[in-house]
């Protein structure tokens, strides 16, 4: 590179592990499981990272348990995955699968219905094939007495019109 005579800008000093972990949080939730490998990716030193990873759990910035139950209850109130699709996405995200497990209410047969059912809607007619239906509910991790509640009530709804 040639030197034009302009002087160059100062080089910014290099952020430590902890302030890029608090702007990949600031962005979005993380486990600490998946930040650790966010900054080890950008070169950080294990020891760098466990010090900066340390610091966020002591100022309540990072907490597995926390952030997995807010997760998990968005997921369950806000989508049309079933519980096992959203087990395997948090577990994506790096949470361990006692706490995802911890997460899960102990009755779901209604909300999995429901769920099924949007799903239906969205994809089928009441008049489609019952083992399409079925297999597609199947596919995306349904229990199976939710998809049989499920499409027996979608199918009934045609017979109701």
């Amino acid at each position: 590179m040639e030197d034009d005579g302009q002087p160059r800008p100062p080089k910014r000093p290099r952020k430590t592990a902890l302030i890029t972990a608090v702007d990949i949080l600031a962005r979005q939730e993380q486990s600490e499981k998946k930040l650790r490998e966010k900054l080890g990716r950008k070169g950080y030193s294990p020891e760098e990272i466990q010090t900066a990873i340390d610091r966020l759990i002591e100022k309540h910035y990072l907490n597995d348990a926390d952030a997995c139950a807010r997760q998990f209850e968005f997921l369950y109130q806000e989508s049309r995955s079933s519980i096992r699709q959203i087990s395997i996405k948090l577990m994506q995200r790096g949470f361990d699968s006692a706490l995802i497990k911890d997460c899960i209410p102990v009755d779901t047969f209604e909300r999995e219905k429901a769920a099924a059912l949007r799903v239906l809607a969205m994809k089928f007619k009441p008049s489609a094939d019952r083992q399409k239906m079925m297999a597609n509910l199947y596919s995306k991790g349904f229990d199976s007495s939710a998809i049989r509640a499920a499409v027996e009530e979608f199918m009934a709804e045609e017979e109701q019109e």
